[in-house]
Protein backbone atom coordinates (compact mmCIF):
# COMPACT_ATOMS: atom_id res chain seq x y z
CA UNK A 1 0.00 0.00 0.00
CA UNK A 2 1.52 3.30 -1.11
CA UNK A 3 1.73 6.24 1.27
CA UNK A 4 0.48 9.51 -0.14
CA UNK A 5 2.60 12.32 1.20
CA UNK A 6 0.77 15.55 1.89
CA UNK A 7 2.16 18.91 3.04
CA UNK A 8 0.65 18.39 6.50
CA UNK A 9 2.36 15.00 6.87
CA UNK A 10 5.68 16.56 5.88
CA UNK A 11 5.12 19.31 8.47
CA UNK A 12 4.49 16.67 11.15
CA UNK A 13 7.64 14.79 10.10
CA UNK A 14 9.63 18.04 10.24
CA UNK A 15 8.59 18.63 13.84
CA UNK A 16 9.48 15.04 14.80
CA UNK A 17 12.91 15.34 13.16
CA UNK A 18 13.54 18.68 14.87
CA UNK A 19 12.64 17.33 18.30
CA UNK A 20 14.79 14.24 17.69
CA UNK A 21 17.72 16.51 16.87
CA UNK A 22 17.34 18.51 20.08
CA UNK A 23 17.07 15.27 22.08
CA UNK A 24 20.48 14.20 20.69
CA UNK A 25 22.25 17.44 21.60
CA UNK A 26 24.42 17.11 24.68
CA UNK A 27 24.82 13.33 24.47
CA UNK A 28 28.33 13.27 23.07
CA UNK A 29 30.20 14.76 20.16
CA UNK A 30 28.94 12.30 17.54
CA UNK A 31 25.36 12.61 18.78
CA UNK A 32 25.75 16.38 18.42
CA UNK A 33 26.97 15.97 14.84
CA UNK A 34 24.03 13.67 14.08
CA UNK A 35 21.74 16.32 15.54
CA UNK A 36 23.25 18.91 13.18
CA UNK A 37 22.48 16.62 10.23
CA UNK A 38 18.90 16.18 11.43
CA UNK A 39 18.62 19.94 11.79
CA UNK A 40 19.50 20.40 8.13
CA UNK A 41 16.92 17.73 7.27
CA UNK A 42 14.24 19.52 9.32
CA UNK A 43 14.87 22.82 7.49
CA UNK A 44 14.82 20.99 4.14
CA UNK A 45 11.45 19.46 5.06
CA UNK A 46 10.20 22.98 5.77
CA UNK A 47 10.90 23.86 2.15
CA UNK A 48 9.43 20.56 0.92
CA UNK A 49 6.00 20.99 2.49
CA UNK A 50 5.56 24.37 0.82
CA UNK A 51 6.75 22.98 -2.50
CA UNK A 52 4.25 20.11 -2.30
CA UNK A 53 1.42 22.49 -1.40
CA UNK A 54 2.12 24.68 -4.43
CA UNK A 55 2.93 21.94 -6.93
CA UNK A 56 0.02 19.66 -6.06
CA UNK A 57 -2.36 22.58 -5.37
CA UNK A 58 -2.97 21.30 -1.85
CA UNK A 59 -2.54 24.64 -0.05
CA UNK A 60 -5.27 25.27 2.52
CA UNK A 61 -5.74 27.81 5.35
CA UNK A 62 -5.46 24.99 7.89
CA UNK A 63 -2.26 23.76 6.25
CA UNK A 64 -0.82 27.26 6.39
CA UNK A 65 -1.60 27.46 10.11
CA UNK A 66 -0.04 24.03 10.71
CA UNK A 67 3.08 25.16 8.88
CA UNK A 68 3.32 28.23 11.13
CA UNK A 69 2.74 26.04 14.20
CA UNK A 70 5.58 23.77 13.08
CA UNK A 71 7.86 26.79 12.69
CA UNK A 72 7.01 27.99 16.20
CA UNK A 73 7.66 24.59 17.76
CA UNK A 74 11.02 24.19 16.01
CA UNK A 75 12.21 27.71 16.82
CA UNK A 76 11.20 27.54 20.46
CA UNK A 77 12.60 24.10 21.21
CA UNK A 78 16.00 24.88 19.63
CA UNK A 79 16.49 28.30 21.18
CA UNK A 80 15.20 27.09 24.56
CA UNK A 81 17.70 24.23 24.58
CA UNK A 82 20.64 26.44 23.65
CA UNK A 83 19.55 28.97 26.29
CA UNK A 84 19.32 26.27 28.97
CA UNK A 85 22.88 25.07 28.27
CA UNK A 86 24.12 28.67 28.36
CA UNK A 87 25.03 29.14 24.69
CA UNK A 88 22.56 31.95 24.00
CA UNK A 89 20.77 34.50 26.13
CA UNK A 90 17.59 33.38 27.89
CA UNK A 91 15.92 36.45 26.37
CA UNK A 92 16.28 34.94 22.90
CA UNK A 93 13.63 32.19 23.27
CA UNK A 94 11.49 34.64 25.24
CA UNK A 95 11.65 37.07 22.31
CA UNK A 96 10.76 34.38 19.75
CA UNK A 97 7.88 33.14 21.89
CA UNK A 98 6.46 36.63 22.47
CA UNK A 99 6.74 37.59 18.82
CA UNK A 100 5.09 34.33 17.74
CA UNK A 101 2.27 34.65 20.25
CA UNK A 102 1.50 38.22 19.18
CA UNK A 103 1.51 37.56 15.43
CA UNK A 104 -0.46 34.32 15.75
CA UNK A 105 -3.09 36.10 17.86
CA UNK A 106 -3.52 38.78 15.20
CA UNK A 107 -3.68 36.16 12.45
CA UNK A 108 -6.45 34.37 14.34
CA UNK A 109 -8.45 37.62 14.50
CA UNK A 110 -7.92 38.11 10.77
CA UNK A 111 -9.14 34.58 10.05
CA UNK A 112 -12.38 35.31 11.92
CA UNK A 113 -13.07 38.08 9.42
CA UNK A 114 -12.43 35.76 6.46
CA UNK A 115 -8.80 36.60 5.77
CA UNK A 116 -6.00 34.09 5.43
CA UNK A 117 -2.25 34.25 5.80
CA UNK A 118 -1.58 33.89 2.08
CA UNK A 119 -3.09 34.38 -1.37
CA UNK A 120 -5.44 37.04 -2.71
CA UNK A 121 -7.40 37.16 0.55
CA UNK A 122 -4.33 37.56 2.77
CA UNK A 123 -4.52 39.78 5.85
CA UNK A 124 -1.46 41.73 4.68
CA UNK A 125 -2.52 44.29 2.08
CA UNK A 126 0.57 46.47 1.71
CA UNK A 127 3.30 45.56 -0.78
CA UNK A 128 6.03 45.90 1.82
CA UNK A 129 4.17 43.66 4.25
CA UNK A 130 3.71 40.94 1.65
CA UNK A 131 7.36 41.26 0.60
CA UNK A 132 8.67 40.92 4.17
CA UNK A 133 6.36 38.11 5.26
CA UNK A 134 5.04 36.12 2.32
CA UNK A 135 7.63 36.43 -0.46
CA UNK A 136 9.83 33.46 -1.30
CA UNK A 137 13.05 35.42 -0.75
CA UNK A 138 11.97 36.40 2.75
CA UNK A 139 10.85 32.93 3.77
CA UNK A 140 13.91 31.36 2.18
CA UNK A 141 16.30 33.82 3.81
CA UNK A 142 14.71 33.32 7.22
CA UNK A 143 14.86 29.53 6.92
CA UNK A 144 18.50 29.73 5.83
CA UNK A 145 19.38 31.99 8.78
CA UNK A 146 17.72 29.65 11.26
CA UNK A 147 19.43 26.63 9.73
CA UNK A 148 22.81 28.37 9.86
CA UNK A 149 22.20 29.51 13.43
CA UNK A 150 21.14 26.08 14.73
CA UNK A 151 23.93 24.28 12.87
CA UNK A 152 26.57 26.76 14.04
CA UNK A 153 25.53 26.31 17.67
CA UNK A 154 25.32 22.55 17.22
CA UNK A 155 28.78 22.37 15.69
CA UNK A 156 30.18 24.57 18.44
CA UNK A 157 28.66 22.18 20.96
CA UNK A 158 30.15 19.15 19.19
CA UNK A 159 33.59 20.53 18.44
CA UNK A 160 34.53 22.79 21.33
CA UNK A 161 32.35 22.26 24.41
CA UNK A 162 32.36 19.61 27.08
CA UNK A 163 34.72 16.76 27.97
CA UNK A 164 33.99 14.85 24.75
CA UNK A 165 34.59 17.72 22.31
CA UNK A 166 36.11 16.60 19.01
CA UNK A 167 38.57 19.49 19.01
CA UNK A 168 41.06 19.86 21.83
CA UNK A 169 41.23 22.82 24.13
CA UNK A 170 41.30 26.04 22.11
CA UNK A 171 43.16 29.25 22.78
CA UNK A 172 41.12 31.84 24.63
CA UNK A 173 41.04 34.25 21.69
CA UNK A 174 39.85 31.54 19.29
CA UNK A 175 37.12 30.49 21.69
CA UNK A 176 36.11 34.13 22.11
CA UNK A 177 35.85 34.58 18.33
CA UNK A 178 33.64 31.51 18.05
CA UNK A 179 31.41 32.88 20.81
CA UNK A 180 31.18 36.29 19.15
CA UNK A 181 30.19 34.62 15.89
CA UNK A 182 27.44 32.73 17.69
CA UNK A 183 26.08 35.87 19.34
CA UNK A 184 26.14 37.87 16.11
CA UNK A 185 24.41 35.10 14.17
CA UNK A 186 21.70 34.46 16.75
CA UNK A 187 20.81 38.13 17.25
CA UNK A 188 20.82 38.75 13.49
CA UNK A 189 18.32 35.89 13.18
CA UNK A 190 16.26 37.41 15.99
CA UNK A 191 16.33 40.84 14.34
CA UNK A 192 15.12 39.39 11.03
CA UNK A 193 12.42 37.50 12.94
CA UNK A 194 11.19 40.78 14.45
CA UNK A 195 11.39 42.53 11.09
CA UNK A 196 9.21 39.85 9.47
CA UNK A 197 6.69 40.13 12.29
CA UNK A 198 6.44 43.92 12.04
CA UNK A 199 3.94 44.02 9.11
CA UNK A 200 1.63 41.60 10.93
CA UNK A 201 1.75 43.75 14.07
CA UNK A 202 1.22 47.01 12.16
CA UNK A 203 -1.58 45.80 9.90
CA UNK A 204 -3.15 43.57 12.55
CA UNK A 205 -4.18 46.37 14.90
CA UNK A 206 -7.24 47.07 12.76
CA UNK A 207 -8.58 43.61 13.61
CA UNK A 208 -8.24 44.40 17.31
CA UNK A 209 -10.10 47.67 16.77
CA UNK A 210 -12.75 45.83 14.79
CA UNK A 211 -13.34 43.39 17.65
CA UNK A 212 -13.18 45.96 20.45
CA UNK A 213 -15.75 48.26 18.79
CA UNK A 214 -18.60 45.72 18.57
CA UNK A 215 -17.78 44.41 22.06
CA UNK A 216 -18.12 47.91 23.55
CA UNK A 217 -21.34 48.46 21.61
CA UNK A 218 -22.83 45.21 22.92
CA UNK A 219 -21.81 46.10 26.47
CA UNK A 220 -23.47 49.54 26.19
CA UNK A 221 -26.64 48.01 24.77
CA UNK A 222 -26.78 45.52 27.66
CA UNK A 223 -26.33 48.27 30.24
CA UNK A 224 -29.10 50.36 28.64
CA UNK A 225 -31.43 47.39 28.64
CA UNK A 226 -30.78 46.84 32.33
Amino acid sequence: MSTRWTPNKVTFLRVVVGFAAVCLFGHGAWANLTAVGLTVAAIALDALDGHLARKKKMATPVGAQLDILGDRMIENVYFTYFAVVGMVSLWLPVLFFARGAATDFLRSLAMKTGHSGWGANAMLRTWWGQALVASRWSRGSYAAMKCLCFCYLGLELALTRGPVALVGELAADVHAMIRVGAQVLTWMTAAFCLLRGLPVLVEGWKYIAGNVGPARGAKSATQEAV
